[in-house]
Formats: structure tokens, sequence, C-alpha cells
């Protein structure tokens, strides 16, 4: 960040009808002088601020016309990252943006690393940190719900709120230090305890916004689970409005883990349909039983469907066993006779709450879906690490998480901690291969904010606490 000007696509790779380069730095306006060149053939002389213009980028080298673009330069500091800042709006085809892209490194301009535009944003002080982090939340919202929260925060209301608990404390420690520093000056007595009360009031309110907040952001992924046969799929159709998973009176349809993604009151899940959980001699089945078990460990919600019309079943009570997330126990073919008490059904996963349905006719879909939200929300936000069951004497894949006896943030009191017995232990979601990967396709090479900003984010707060933070800070 030495003065150098960085270039990047600011819009996803792959065909669409636009491309976008964008550059940030002193260089950045020489570069767009150097490429672009207007309808009639002529090059700039000068860059009109914020305006959009028409013409062509060509190769500086040999003159041959790349694309047809438009091009708007905004000079610092009335730009995103308080730098020159130029956007080139090419055809978004692979090729065409790409060879812009590289034109634009061969002019001068260096690749920007993944979130490095924000970045600059924040150390020239147009973000302040709340704001940096808030960017990929809007980027990445799934429901309206979602995006309205990232947009709050972006707009800086956690910063503000911030602030008005700040300046008091700040307050009270200016007089504080007073006191103890200059004993033999008369200091006027202050009362502190009504200042650190409200502030104390304050943070707490904020710490409880934060647990539906993740939530919204986040997302919730739950796993519907099952013995054969109780309308495990049917529920995940229903869900969706539509038919995603195959429904047949043969128990042991579903062999494998399906995966939607369902807007409910705005809160994003991850619904995960799986295979019905049971004792198998067949190869296969056992496989999709194996992930079924895996899907339930590292669920932050689960549905258990059983069988109304049929009283419950050893199956029922072993699946049961293995459910340690907040839990809502789904009550199905609610229109035939009921073969099974409330009572039972209460023992069965003590303090979850029970949604009667039927999938055939659609009774109880409503109930169950206001059901699931208030769960969720009472649950709080899924924490850093899940639960992955270890075999007998394996040791528990918990790295990055909180070791054996302690209970991992973000969950609540009563959840058993991971141990090498067999009982449940904590891995993060990002060790997962699967996702790991999906991330990383996700953030990659894009300039945009993403997850690795936010270590360079923290360095830098520590760098500025220790009197080193550089120029632009507010």
């Amino acid at each position: 960040m030495d003065g150098d000007t960085i270039a990047a696509l600011s819009t996803p790779v792959g065909e669409g009808g636009i491309g976008i380069v964008r550059l940030s730095g002193p260089k950045a306006g020489e570069v767009l002088r150097a490429l672009f060149r207007q309808a009639d053939g002529r090059s700039l002389q000068s860059l009109p601020a914020r305006r959009l213009l028409y013409g062509s980028v060509v190769d500086p080298g040999s003159g041959e016309r790349v694309d047809e673009v438009l091009v708007s330069y905004m000079p610092a500091p009335h730009s995103y990252t308080r730098e020159d800042v130029a956007e080139i709006d090419a055809h978004g085809g692979p090729v065409a943006v790409q060879r812009v892209l590289e034109l634009a490194l061969a002019a001068g301009a260096r690749l920007a690393q993944p979130g490095e535009f924000t970045l600059r944003a924040f150390l020239n002080g147009r973000l302040d940190l709340s704001q940096a982090e808030a960017v990929m939340d809007v980027v990445r919202a799934r429901t309206a719900a979602g995006l309205r929260l990232a947009e709050a925060q972006l707009g800086g209301r956690l910063s503000a709120a911030v602030r008005q608990v700040r300046q008091p404390l700040v307050s009270t420690l200016a007089y504080v230090t007073a006191l103890i520093d200059f004993p033999e000056d008369e200091v006027p007595a202050q009362e502190t305890g009504e200042t650190l009360d409200a502030a104390l009031a304050k943070v707490q309110a904020l710490l409880q916004s934060t647990d539906a907040g993740m939530v919204y952001r986040q997302g919730v992924r739950t796993a519907i689970v099952g013995r054969p046969n109780v309308g495990k799929s049917s529920l995940l159709n229903a869900l969706l409005r539509e038919s995603r998973a195959i429904v047949t009176p043969v128990p042991g349809t579903t062999r494998d883990t399906v995966e939607e993604v369902v807007n409910l009151r705005g809160i994003p899940l991850v619904l995960v349909d799986t295979a019905g959980i049971t004792a198998s001699a067949d190869l296969i089945e056992q496989l999709g039983i194996e992930r079924s078990r895996r899907a339930l460990a590292q669920a932050d919600l689960v549905l258990m469907v059983v069988d109304a019309s049929q009283e419950l079943q050893v199956e029922d009570r072993e699946i049961a066993a293995l459910v340690r997330a907040p839990a809502v126990l789904v009550a199905n073919k609610s229109d035939l006779p009921a073969a099974t008490e409330d009572a039972e059904l209460a023992a069965l996963l003590p303090g979850s709450p029970i949604a009667h349905t039927s999938m055939l006719t659609g009774r109880g879909l409503e109930e169950l879906e206001e059901t699931m939200a208030k769960r969720v929300l009472q649950a709080g936000p899924p924490g850093p690490c899940v639960r992955v069951r270890c075999a007998a004497g394996e040791q528990p894949q918990a790295q990055g998480c909180p070791p054996a006896g302690r209970r991992s943030p973000g969950r609540r009191a009563g959840v058993p901690a991971a141990g090498a017995s067999g009982r449940p232990a904590y891995r993060s979601p990002r060790c997962s291969a699967e996702r790991s990967g999906r991330d990383n396709r996700r953030d990659g090479g894009r300039g945009a904010a993403g997850r690795d900003i936010q270590p360079v984010l923290r360095r830098q707060v520590t760098q500025r606490r220790d009197g080193l933070s550089p120029p632009g800070w507010s």
C-alpha cells in the first residue's frame, strides 16, 4: 500500500452483460488515459470527474481495439477508497474483461488482494471497522431482513451506538485519572456510578441484539432427521413449496443428503434432508445413514420427524439421544388417528416444542414455520464451532475450538462439551473441506471485501493502539 495502484475485477468471473475493472491509487487516472480512447479515436487529455464517458479500450502497444466500454473517474478524496479511483465497464465475457484487466496491470497497476479496496477505505478513514466488516455482509445477504441489518451496520448504526457508550466512559476515565495523578489538586467530585450503570445497560442491550443479528446474517443449518418413511422428504418439499426430493411409500427412498436454502421469516435456513437413521445391512444405505449422522452432528437446528400415527419405536429414541442442537419435534401424519400421546412425545426431546403436521394435507405447516423461527431466535446464533460425533477411542476433531470441558462461545449453557469418549466434539464449520472450498471460491480474486480482510483490519487496530497508525485515521 506504499503509493501503488491496484486493479481487480469488481464483478464475478463468468458471462454477463457487464464486467467491471476497478483501479485505485495515484496512477489510476494515468492507467485509464493510457488504455481509453474516445468514440472519435482521440485519447483523453484530462479526466472529467464523476462523468460517464463512452469509447474503447485499446492495447497501447499495438493500437488494437479490445472492447467497447464506458469509463468513469473519481478523484480523491470523493471515492470509495478516498484515493483516485477509475472504473472500466466492459462487456462481461470472461475473455474481454480479463483482457482489459491484463492491460491495466501492464500499464502500471498491480493485482489487488482479496478485500484490499475495502482495506484501503478503512485505512483512509472512509469506513470504520464495523462498517468494513458489514460490506461482506451486504454482499452475502440471503434475505431481505439480513440485507437490512447489514445496510444499517454499513451506514454506521453500530458505530454510532458504540460512540454513545464510549464518550461518557472516556469522560469518567479522565476524571478517575485526574484523581489518581493529581491528588494534591482539589478535583471537583463527580458521580460516576450512574454513568457506569447507564453504559453497562447500553452494552448489554447491544449484546442481546447480536444474537438475532448473527442468525439473520449467517443463517441456520437445519437437519431434518428421523427413521425411514416418517415424512422427512415430504417436509423438505413442503417447506420449499416445491418437489425437490423424491417421495415414495417405499422406506429408504432417500439415500443421500439433499440441501436447499429457504427464507423463513427473513431467516436463511439451510435445510438438509437426510436418509432415515436405522440399522441396515445394505452398504449404500449405510453410507447414507452415516451422512445423516454427520448432518445431525453439524446442525444448528434439528427437525426430528416422527410418525404420530404409530407408537414410538426404538429407532425414534435412539435418534433423539443423538440430538444435541436446539430442536423441534415434528409429529407428522396427524391426519391419521394418533397412536402416541403428547406426554410421550414431550419425553422424547424434553424442552423442545412439538408441532403436529400432516404433509399430505398441509395441516400445521404455518404453525411449524412459526415455531421454527421462534426456536432459532430463542436459541441464539450458530456458534463458531459445530458438534461432530467421534467413535469411541477416537480423538475429537476440535481444531481451533474450545478444549474438552469448555462450552463453545455462542452456544447456550447446558450443551455438553467435547470429550474423547464418543461424546460430541466441537469443530469449526470452516474446518470442513467442503465449506472451506466453497468460501474460497466465493471470495477469490475479486478484490471485494472478503474473509481475508479481517485479520489485516485487526492488525491495523493494534498498530493504532500502539501508536503506529497510518495517516488518514479519523
